[in-house]
């Protein structure tokens, strides 16, 4: 008889352990709102303990309300309803003076088709999350209508006008107008690939091809583009370190994060623009500098979550690039900081690892 008692505080401490691993938070009650169960979550998230909770009715300790102030556990009717139910959807509700928690539950019925309800199992997740999610997701859709509005009303300027008095035109004047469309669709394309690859990044499902980089010669053809723009060729000083080991990545996404890290060092800082890239024995570091006014300490946590801008609110973007450029930079398994340059401004300096053919 010892013995059993022994097996069955094993067990039960051993469901306890399971559940309060659970990082969401979870209470278990019978079908008469018995507490039979509180996970460590579901106590942080509630302010109400085990000690307190089981045992007692889940509408003196948990007295979950909608937003139209209705009994949540009343609504919910375990011994009532239709005996296929097995779940209920998630809802925002809230316990007095709480935080808005999003709620579920899933009836444990014996036999499990049609049976009569055991227990109920209740997941409580953190409303401020979701809130948080939501208020993003309600700024990135902010952010792509203000930057999808400018270029695509100059594209439909312009088409319209060359549409209806083409004849008054010179053929100068169609070409300037027509380069200007073809610049403002270009933008449009960028947008819609920079939303694209957060959608990627965001989801884990981001691909990387790889093969040999010359990641130099990657720089260069940045570097290249930006004097081919209307930059000054005498702003940019490349330094390339000696022995680079053989470098297997993704390419384009390597184009993307130099072109990216060059772009907000000439866009955010001022005077040269230093690339330099050095051997760290399993990989390779790329430090990108400027000689602008930096990024300061207590900036630099923020500096690559979706929208910064620092303080250039009138140089516009999208404030999503350094975002992206972490992302890829995460993916290929670097890293990437930013911290005060030698010579004053901004040095973002990332670091990757020699990586593997896609076939090996």
């Amino acid at each position: 008889m010892h013995g059993a008692d022994t097996d069955g505080r094993l067990v039960a401490a051993a469901c306890t352990i399971a559940i309060d691993d659970l990082p969401d938070g979870l209470v278990v009650a019978d079908r008469f709102g018995r507490v039979l169960a509180v996970n460590r979550a579901a106590a942080r998230l509630t302010g109400v303990t085990p000690e307190r909770a089981v045992g007692r009715d889940m509408n003196e300790v948990f007295p979950f309300r909608d937003n139209d102030g209705r009994d949540w556990w009343k609504a919910l009717d375990p011994e009532g309803g239709l005996r296929t139910r097995s779940r209920v959807p998630e809802k925002p509700l809230h316990l007095p003076g709480r935080q808005e928690l999003y709620v579920t539950a899933r009836f444990v019925r014996e036999p499990e088709r049609c049976g009569d309800v055991e227990r109920v199992a209740i997941t409580l997740r953190d409303g401020g999350a979701r809130a948080r999610l939501e208020r993003s997701r309600a700024d990135l859709v902010s952010t792509v209508a203000h930057e999808l509005r400018s270029p695509l009303t100059s594209v439909k300027g312009f088409t319209a006008t060359l549409l209806a008095k083409w004849g008054r035109f010179t053929e100068e004047q169609k070409l300037v107008m027509l380069e200007t469309v073809n610049n403002d669709a270009d933008r449009v394309t960028r947008l819609i690939t920079e939303l694209l690859d957060v959608s990627r990044i965001e989801s884990g499902r981001l691909e990387l091809r790889r093969q040999v980089v010359d990641i130099p010669a990657r720089a260069r053809r940045v570097v290249a583009g930006r004097v081919a723009a209307g930059e000054q060729e005498d702003r940019f000083r490349l330094i390339t370190g000696d022995d680079l080991p053989e470098m297997w990545l993704d390419q384009d996404k390597v184009d993307q994060i130099l072109a990216n890290l060059v772009e907000n060092a000439v866009r955010h800082g001022r005077g040269t623009v230093t690339i330099e890239i050095e051997s760290v024995g399993w990989g390779v570091a790329v430090s990108v500098r400027d000689q602008g006014e930096g990024v300061r300490p207590e900036v630099a946590p923020r500096v690559f979550r979706q929208f910064w801008r620092g303080n250039s609110r009138k140089r516009g973007g999208t404030g999503l690039g350094l975002f992206i450029v972490k992302g890829l930079v995460e993916a290929h398994g670097g890293t990437i900081t930013v911290q005060q340059a030698p010579e004053g401004g901004a040095e973002f300096r990332f670091t990757v690892p020699t990586g593997t053919p896609d076939f090996a």
